[in-house]
């Protein structure tokens, strides 16, 4: 699928077909269909001869059959015409390549498959279920009704509702509108009577309305069903084939009795109540949150994408563009698909459920993002009546938009409260992707507006005068490589190792990350892997500029390291920071550095698993729990390499926080909030080394720099004893082990044999 921001052709240019009139093609072929299915059994007046099977419309009087094929067919059309407004909306999306090709079709159909089997949601089993028992319920209840309309169609010989297939029929849907019913009630009693945080505040009167019509639809079609076989056997017929449906045939019974006329009475009256919830269900659904039943599937099918799932979307370079504006400031500064996002959202609150930043009380919601883009671009709708759509959901009357600009609903504070955590996206069942909006957003506020948080003003100084966010001296990067016989290259020359160790910022400059460095090059020395590092000659790779939105800098930085690396020859590249890992394996391409990138814990994981770090003697007694790392995580999908390496540790005890994996807690330093202060609310490094501590581990393992400060902090803020808890990266934890079982095994070795005449 391309962009649907076309522009308009050109006389004579030929005319391209737009999403937004595929809407309107499909609403009026569904309303034609509907329509002709009602006028053509007039015409043909097919009807079956067997004694097991049912009437259609058994009962109901020609003038509310003629209103039902009328007024039904209209509310689609009326339906495809109200959704064609919001498809346009989407059309001033700038463009995103989201085409479907021979590679990535296996991709999406898995992943439009993970969504509609309900796989996402399912990570909450509550929840995952309800909305399963909701979903096929109703899907199956679709099928039933379209199945008796094609028999309804079909000459006598090629009926096939009858006899068993009927009964089978019958049962089938009984059971598919006890499971609807059932999932609708239990999702009433989860909004209204739980109340889980997330739903309740995001409950709006719109909510009752779309329950209480499902709800409905699912009571009056039981009552509809059983006043039908009531009323046919109170008329004489043998109605006992009708026991399959096993809600009806029963409901029936209480009703034995009355006379024939009264139940038909009974009958139309349900009949027909069930059809007004059908039509409020039709006139619901363009207009609210149902019509995420048509774009959330729209939007898992669409999950992949051409770049990277860590890398940010690319720029031009800077200083050529002859781009007037950079990042998101307006609607049309979101691609198309960023907009259909707004109209996916389910509102189920996952995302703000797993934010760092708003579960220590800081101003970001990651569904207030999406929402709040939702609410300005249905606000300023110029193609629809009005001027305007409705908003994704509900909103309250004093909120006015006046613009097409996001920051009339959305602050700086909220944008910059982010860490890049991507714990949002990770979790968002319909695929949602919400920090890109973030960091689109910053890139305007940063490039455009010099709306940064002052302090975030002194690391880009650093960065753009010393080469590195600490601002030391580039000519120290090498110190922590004393006496420890690392070869230093000169990027003039070609790289003669096998690997270059891209040592990073944190562990050149900081103090206890340089131990970080040191336990490495052992660690790597001891499984005889040669590496040279670039010493004074390596710079930061940007990803704290990037990610605060600052590309010149991030470029500035970037692309000197791209030709240095490029000039020597370098393939392979080691790291011990997964935000340089991050960058130089996802984003360097973009700008033509290709690289087989491994990181620390990787490369450890193999080294173990091959033999070449013996780790037979390996030996702590402690207990230990580890914490991820987003960029390595979330970003990169490396979850378990780390794990595997501080599991090959003879005598840990290994524990999980309750946050791990995908729900992970954030050290709080992503998204250059390392370099920003946290003023409000409880810090969130402290939030998560208090969970860390509530394991009872005496050792805390981390595989970043970033996360190795934060959490080494926050458990020096909890008062933790000095001793007590050791904060540190896996490869000192895996030193400690080795050395640790070298001193047991030198003290255990026998004494040697005394000399003689001693």
């Amino acid at each position: 699928m391309s962009s649907p921001s076309t522009p308009v052709p050109t006389d004579g240019a030929p005319r391209r077909f737009k999403p937004h009139q595929l809407s309107i093609a499909i609403g009026v072929g569904v309303g034609s269909f509907t329509l002709v299915s009602g006028i053509m059994p007039q015409i043909t007046h097919w009807h079956s001869d067997s004694a097991v099977t049912r009437k259609v419309f058994d009962g109901i009087p020609g003038p509310l059959q003629a209103a039902f094929y009328t007024v039904i067919p209209m509310l689609v059309v009326w339906g495809s015409l109200r959704f064609a407004d919001r498809v346009r909306n989407w059309e001033r999306g700038a463009p995103d390549r989201r085409r479907t090709t021979p590679k990535n079709v296996k991709r999406r159909l898995a992943d439009y498959r993970a969504g509609v089997y309900m796989r996402t949601l399912l990570r909450d089993s509550a929840a995952g279920l309800m909305h399963s028992m909701i979903y096929f319920g109703f899907l199956v209840l679709l099928g039933v009704t379209t199945v008796l309309e094609i028999d309804h169609q079909m000459p006598e010989s090629l009926k096939f509702l009858h006899g068993r297939v009927y009964q089978a029929y019958a049962m089938i849907g009984d059971l598919a509108g006890v499971v609807f019913t059932a999932g609708v009630t239990w999702a009433i009693l989860r909004r209204y009577v739980q109340r889980p945080y997330r739903i309740r505040i995001k409950t709006r009167p719109e909510h009752a309305a779309i329950l209480g019509v499902l709800l409905g639809i699912g009571v009056t079609g039981f009552g509809a069903e059983a006043f039908r076989i009531a009323q046919s056997s109170a008329a004489g017929e043998n109605m006992d084939f009708e026991k399959w449906s096993f809600v009806g045939y029963p409901l029936a019974q209480i009703f034995a009795g009355a006379s024939a006329g009264t139940l038909g009475n009974w009958h139309q009256i349900w009949w027909v109540a069930h059809v007004l919830t059908f039509i409020a269900f039709l006139l619901l659904l363009p207009i609210t949150m149902l019509r995420h039943i048509f774009t959330s599937p729209l939007n898992m099918y669409l999950k992949d994408r051409e770049r990277p799932k860590g890398a940010m979307k690319a720029m031009p370079n800077l200083t050529e563009t002859s781009l007037e504006s950079f990042g998101a400031a307006v609607v049309e500064d979101f691609t198309w698909k960023q907009l259909l996002d707004t109209d996916a959202c389910t509102m189920c609150g996952r995302c703000t459920s797993v934010c760092p930043a708003h579960a220590t009380g800081k101003p970001l919601d990651p569904r207030e993002i999406v929402l709040k883009t939702g609410e300005v671009m249905a606000a300023t709708a110029a193609h629809a009546e009005g001027g305007r759509v409705s908003p994704p959901i509900g909103t309250d009357a004093e909120i006015t938009i006046s613009t097409n600009s996001l920051f009339e609903r959305i602050t700086a504070e909220e944008v910059w409260a982010c860490t890049s955590c991507k714990a949002c996206d990770e979790i968002c069942p319909v695929n949602i992707e919400i920090l890109d909006k973030i960091l689109d957003m910053r890139r305007y506020l940063s490039l455009m507006e010099s709306n940064f948080p002052a302090e975030l003003g002194n690391a880009y100084r650093a960065m753009e005068n010393q080469g590195n966010p600490w601002g030391m001296n580039q000519g120290d990067r090498a110190d922590w490589a004393k006496n420890l016989e690392v070869e230093v290259v000169d990027p003039g020359s070609p790289l003669q190792t096998e690997y270059l160790y891209w040592v990073g910022c944190a562990g050149s400059f900081d103090d206890k990350n340089k131990k970080v460095t040191q336990s490495m090059a052992k660690l790597l020395k001891r499984a005889g892997i040669d590496v040279a590092i670039l010493g004074p000659s390596e710079m930061c790779t940007g990803d704290s500029a990037r990610r605060s939105g600052n590309e010149y800098l991030f470029q500035m930085l970037a692309m000197p390291n791209v030709e240095m690396l490029n000039g020597m020859g370098v393939k392979k590249i080691i790291t011990q920071c997964p935000h340089c890992f991050n960058t130089l394996k996802n984003e360097y391409p973009q700008l033509g550095g290709n690289y087989e990138v491994i990181h620390h814990s990787e490369l450890l994981e193999q080294l173990i698993a091959s033999g070449q770090l013996d780790m037979s003697g390996a030996t702590l007694d402690d207990r230990i729990t580890y914490h991820d790392s987003c960029y390595l995580g979330r970003h990169n999908d490396v979850y378990m390499a780390p794990r595997r390496v501080v599991g090959s540790i003879k005598g840990l005890q290994i524990v999980e926080m309750p946050r791990n994996g995908t729900k992970g807690m954030c050290c709080g330093a992503g998204g250059a909030r390392m370099w920003m202060e946290e003023s409000i609310g409880t810090k969130v490094n402290d939030e998560r080394a208090r969970e860390a501590l509530s394991t009872g581990a005496t050792r805390v393992a981390t595989a970043c720099p970033f996360c190795y400060i934060m959490l080494d902090d926050g458990v020096k803020a909890a008062g933790a004893e000095e001793g007590q808890v050791k904060v540190a990266d896996i490869a000192i934890h895996v030193l400690d082990a080795l050395e640790n079982g070298e001193r047991n095994g030198a003290a255990s070795a026998p004494l040697a044999a005394p000399v003689a005449g001693e």
